[in-house]
């Protein structure tokens, strides 16, 4: 199971688990879109409706996750809608992008989720840094409980299908 701490400064959320299965298999379910939308794809709770992702340096990605009556929510809202720019494209080490949502406090400021895929013998060692959260103080909660869990998603999903 995939912890989460925050850092001293504030600014970011930390959460690492390992995952047995080879780091190209681990990045292609971070970067494929029908990958994606299998394992981040939510439950019935919190369903994805949209998920867009173009895997490469400069691409765009959006999803909008959750119901309107849905029993998920964060800073007031139940339905999610996020974006962004790939920052960073760098198979299978390394993916980076601005994460941008209409729950932050400022629903107009990026942060930065970072992935750090490291080989281990056991397969592979996945870290996801999601940083610029100094001034989100509501949410920041909220994504120490959340990349946990997608953490654990990935997992599941990549082992199975490797």
């Amino acid at each position: 199971m995939a912890a989460a701490f925050i850092t001293p400064d504030l600014d970011a959320v930390v959460s690492e688990i390992e995952v047995a299965a080879p780091p190209q298999r681990v990045f292609d379910a971070l970067t494929q879109p029908d990958q994606l939308l299998q394992w981040w794809g939510g439950d019935e709770s919190c369903p994805t409706t949209l998920l867009e992702f173009d895997p490469r340096k400069g691409g765009k990605w959006r999803m909008i996750c959750g119901k309107p009556d849905g029993k998920h929510v964060v800073n007031g809202f139940r339905v999610f809608k996020h974006d962004g720019e790939i920052l960073e494209f760098d198979p299978p080490r390394a993916l980076a992008y601005t994460w941008i949502t209409n729950f932050h406090q400022d629903p107009s400021r990026k942060t930065v989720v970072r992935w750090e895929l490291t080989p281990t013998k056991l397969g592979t060692k996945v870290k996801v840094t999601h940083s610029g959260l100094a001034d989100e103080n509501i949410v920041r909660k909220d994504y120490a409980g959340g990349w946990p869990g997608v953490l654990g998603a990935l997992k599941k999903f990549a082992e199975k299908t490797n």
